[in-house]
C-alpha cells in the first residue's frame, strides 16, 4: 500500500516542521525547482536566475531540493512564491494550487512518459518486464511513477507484485543511468528528459531503448499557491516566463532547456494525470 503522501504533505505544510527557507527579503522572488526539469547544471541555473532577476526586477532566490515532496511542501507552506513542479502533485493539491505557466516543448504544452530498457535487452513489451528490477524516478512523479503504475493497475497488476524489485533514483537522468548500467532491467522516465539526453548525452541514451511511450500528458507546470496567485512576485514571474521566447537572454535559457517557450495553460491539460491518480488511489489505497 502506498503512503498517503497528500496527508503527510498537508501536515508538513501546516507547520509541523521548522521553516526550511529563510524569510523573504524585500522584493525577493523565491522560485523552487525539482529534478523534473533540471539536473546539476550551473550555467543553466545562472542563466535562469539572471533572466528572471532582470525581467521581474526582483532579487531571485532559486531553491532546489532532492525530491518533489520537499519542494511541494515548501510551496504549500508559503515558503516559495512559485515552483516548477510535476503534474502529479499539481492535481493532488489542485484545490490549493494555481497555474503560473506551462512550458512548450516541440510547440505544445505536452509530453509523454517512457519505459526504457537496456538497448540490447530482449523485452519487447511491458509484460516482458514481469519479475524484473525497475527504476522509478520519484514517488510523486507522473512520468517517473504514476503513468507506469496506472498502466499496470489497468492490467490488474501493481508494481510491488509485478516487478521483483523497485527503487527510486530521484532524478530522471539517473533512471537512464541505472538502466544503461543494468542496475535495473527497465525504468520509468520523463520522455522530454530522455529526448534531451539523446542530444546532450548521446552515449548514455544509446545504451537505452524506449519500450513504451505513454499517451500525452500536460507538461510539468510552474505553479503557485492559490492564496499567492495575485501577489506581485507571482505576477512578475508569469510575465517573465510568458515573454521568455521574446528576449535574447530568455531564448538562451530556453535553448539550454530545449524548450520553445511558456504558455498560460489551463488545468484541463492535466485531466488525464488526475484520472490516473484517482485510478491508482482506488487500487492501491
Amino acid at each position: 500500500m502506498r503512503t498517503d503522501r497528500r496527508g503527510s504533505l498537508g501536515l508538513l505544510a501546516a507547520g509541523a516542521v521548522f521553516p526550511l527557507v529563510r524569510p523573504p527579503r524585500s522584493r525577493e522572488l523565491r522560485f523552487g525547482l525539482t529534478p523534473v526539469v533540471l539536473d546539476d547544471d550551473r550555467v543553466l541555473m545562472e542563466g535562469l536566475e539572471g533572466y528572471l532577476r532582470r525581467v521581474t526586477n526582483f532579487d531571485v532566490l532559486i531553491v532546489r531540493r532532492r525530491t518533489y515532496q520537499e519542494i511541494t511542501t515548501l510551496l504549500l507552506a508559503g515558503q516559495l512564491d512559485a515552483a516548477w513542479i510535476c503534474g502529479y502533485p499539481f492535481v493532488q493539491f489542485r484545490d490549493r494550487l494555481e497555474l503560473v505557466a506551462v512550458p512548450l516543448w516541440r510547440g505544445r504544452p505536452l509530453y509523454r512518459s517512457y519505459v526504457i530498457v537496456p538497448a540490447d535487452g530482449t523485452a519487447e513489451r511491458l509484460s516482458d518486464l514481469r519479475g524484473t528490477v525497475h527504476a522509478f524516478s520519484d514517488p510523486d512523479s507522473n512520468s517517473g511513477w504514476l503513468a507506469t503504475t496506472a498502466e499496470l493497475v489497468r492490467r490488474g497488476e501493481e508494481p510491488g507484485r509485478f516487478f521483483r524489485h523497485v527503487f527510486f533514483t530521484y532524478a530522471h537522468r539517473k533512471v537512464a543511468r541505472a538502466v544503461a548500467a543494468r542496475l535495473a532491467d527497465g525504468g520509468s522516465i520523463d520522455g522530454y528528459v530522455f529526448e534531451v539526453l539523446r542530444e546532450v548525452e548521446p552515449e548514455l541514451a544509446a545504451r537505452c531503448r524506449v519500450l513504451r511511450r505513454s499517451p500525452l500528458f500536460g507538461f510539468p507546470p510552474v505553479a503557485c499557491r492559490r492564496l499567492d496567485a495575485g501577489s506581485e512576485p507571482v505576477l512578475r514571474l508569469r510575465e517573465a516566463l510568458l515573454a521568455m521566447a521574446e528576449e535574447p537572454d530568455g531564448r538562451a535559457v530556453l535553448a539550454h532547456l530545449r524548450l520553445d517557450g511558456f504558455t498560460a495553460g489551463t488545468p484541463d491539460l492535466f485531466g488525464s494525470i488526475a484520472a490516473n491518480a484517482r485510478l491508482v488511489a482506488r487500487a492501491l489505497g
